[in-house]
């Protein structure tokens, strides 16, 4: 099935671009569950959709050529700003940051989508993913977000580790939170931005989050769960990608229900485990 991804360009695009972020999705989604803001994701993505369907309005409206890709990439990492601003606001209420942003996106996206004359095939792909919607250029571009998100990760790993089981104790120990909370946001931001294009707006959420979910019923550390978290990423989008192509359909739900799968087959064997060894023990 893989040998028709090598012997044309947009295919090959599309594999390549779903291997990287099968890979940087469940990679950075891991902190992000265990440090119990998954909703940031679902906010992100929806102001990604309102820069998305900024550039398709300009475009129409105005002939301004701007890529919507770089368009939602560019309101998602001002979404990811307004996030962090908020949460020094509302100090004691820091999760209300993140519906008043996914209120702003989904307000904003509306009005740009009328403006632009509504639903198009364009904007289908951008809500759902395509095999065929990536080009070239978009391929180079996420590959520098991998390789960014990848750096930064590697080099912040302690800092990012401690904050997301203790902060208090990581504070005291002169690991400067401010600055890595708002280094994390933005890197979440690239990382949902660059999904758009294979998983889609709706779904790309999911990519950083259920491969994560299955993960940690199985693994037995934090490093564990990371690793097990992408192998689960890339089998999804390279079955949702395959899946995609030869039945017509957006990947991005195959891709999220191959997660699914994924998860209620690890919650499956957690459970014969656990009955398993309890029974050994009553013997």
């Amino acid at each position: 099935m893989l040998s028709s991804f090598l012997q044309y360009e947009f295919l090959r695009n599309a594999l390549y671009t779903g291997l990287l972020i099968g890979f940087i999705g469940p990679l950075l989604g891991t902190f992000v569950v265990v440090r119990r803001l998954s909703l940031i994701a679902d906010a992100l993505s929806h102001v990604t959709l309102s820069g998305i369907a900024f550039g398709l309005m300009l475009d129409k409206k105005f002939g301004v050529g701007i890529s919507p890709f770089y368009a939602g990439m560019s309101f998602s990492v001002i979404g990811s700003v307004f996030i962090e601003q908020l949460r020094r606001v509302y100090k004691a209420y820091q999760e209300l940051a993140i519906p008043i942003i996914l209120s702003g996106g989904v307000g904003l996206s509306v009005i740009f989508i009328s403006l632009a004359d509504g639903f198009n095939t364009d904007l289908f792909n951008y809500l759902f993913g395509s095999v065929t919607a990536v080009s070239r250029q978009d391929l180079w571009t996420i590959l520098i977000v991998a390789v960014l998100v990848t750096s930064l990760i590697a080099l912040f790993y302690k800092e990012l580790f401690m904050l997301s089981f203790d902060e208090e104790h990581a504070v005291v120990s002169g690991i400067h939170a401010r600055r890595i909370h708002f280094l994390f946001i933005v890197l979440t931001a690239l990382v949902i931005a660059a999904s758009i294009r294979i998983v889609g707006v709706l779904l790309v959420s999911a990519l950083m989050t259920l491969p994560v979910a299955a993960s940690i019923r199985i693994a037995r550390g934090f490093k564990q769960a990371i690793l097990l978290s992408i192998v689960f990423g890339e089998v999804s989008v390279i079955s949702g990608l395959i899946f995609g192509y030869y039945f017509e359909i957006p990947p991005g739900g195959t891709i999220v229900v191959t997660s699914i799968l994924i998860l209620l087959v690890t919650i499956f064997v957690k459970q014969v485990i656990q009955r398993t060894r309890t029974k050994r023990v009553k013997t």
